[in-house]
């Protein structure tokens, strides 16, 4: 019953995760360099106008350079040569990050002349702007490179999964319930703002869930005195019914959020260009700065 309902209502494109993930792992080491780069001296040990600290700021001006390449390589056919997009979207977000941890060391994390505190902020926010589009994205598309996903879709994998009841039935009422608060969850979100529906529907959701698997709890509490059933027993029949709750409660968030994601992830997108392009300039009159003046 419980691997029948498994494959029945694994999402479109899903893998098994891992717990932890590389991505995971490199996004804590970051945060733990950046911390330490901040609480440590490294003024003491870095210069920005020599040695290893000058270095840390030509390699992460030219890691921010390459960051172009991905958008040419997407637009250009003839630079397919240089490999495929998703690699080269892939080496776009560890560029976006390697880029400026670099030059945050060069400038000892400290602000300096004006033409610096300039070129700092911009790269602040272009990478800042890197981190929404990056959730905006996978919102939209199957992984991190993947297909995009459409609507039509995910409203016909939300149709399949209220088909999949014969391994919850032995809750009296669970899928009415569930249907219940998917219509007061879609009935909420349409009655918002679009770009409201993302906040809405996660609240309505993260509620839904508490209310159903105490119902699932209680059912099955009263159920303990009459049922033949051992206590293993029960509990499976839990796990797979908090299952099922997850996945349809899942499936209709998605559905309820696609059009606002996708409204985002447009704006976000003609907004990170100009930011780019701003960076660049104030990247190029800082490096004309410092080594003409």
């Amino acid at each position: 019953m419980t691997a029948g309902l498994q494959s029945s209502v694994a999402p479109p494109q899903a893998a098994r995760r891992p717990a932890i993930t590389l991505p995971q792992v490199l996004f804590a080491a970051t945060l733990a360099l950046l911390f330490w780069g901040y609480r440590f001296p490294t003024e003491q040990y870095l210069t920005p106008q020599a040695g290893a600290g000058y270095a840390f700021g030509i390699l992460g001006g030219s890691a921010m350079l390459l960051l172009l390449v991905y958008p040419l390589r997407k637009r250009v056919r003839a630079l397919a040569f240089m490999g495929t997009t998703k690699r080269w979207f892939q080496a776009h977000m560890a560029l976006g990050v390697i880029g400026p941890v670099l030059v945050l060391f060069h400038a000892n994390f400290s602000l300096g002349a004006t033409n610096s505190n300039v070129a700092l902020a911009c790269m602040l926010i272009v990478s800042g702007s890197g981190l929404f589009g990056r959730y905006f994205y996978t919102r939209i598309h199957h992984g991190l490179h993947g297909r995009k996903a459409n609507l039509a879709e995910l409203r016909a994998y939300a149709d399949k999964l209220r088909w999949v009841t014969t391994s919850v039935d032995f809750l009296p009422g669970l899928v009415g319930r569930i249907e219940a608060e998917e219509q007061r969850i879609v009935a909420r979100c349409e009655r918002a703002l679009l770009l409201a529906r993302p906040l809405i529907g996660a609240i309505g959701v993260l509620l839904a869930r508490r209310r159903l698997r105490q119902h699932v709890t209680g059912a099955l509490r009263k159920s303990a005195d009459t049922s033949r059933h051992p206590g293993a027993h029960r509990r499976k029949l839990k796990g797979v019914a908090r299952q099922y709750i997850d996945h349809r409660l899942a499936a209709t968030r998605r559905v309820v959020e696609f059009g606002a994601f996708e409204r985002l992830f447009s704006l976000w997108h003609a907004l990170h260009l100009p930011l780019f392009v701003m960076l660049l300039v104030a990247g190029i009159a800082h490096v004309v700065a410092v080594h003409v003046y």
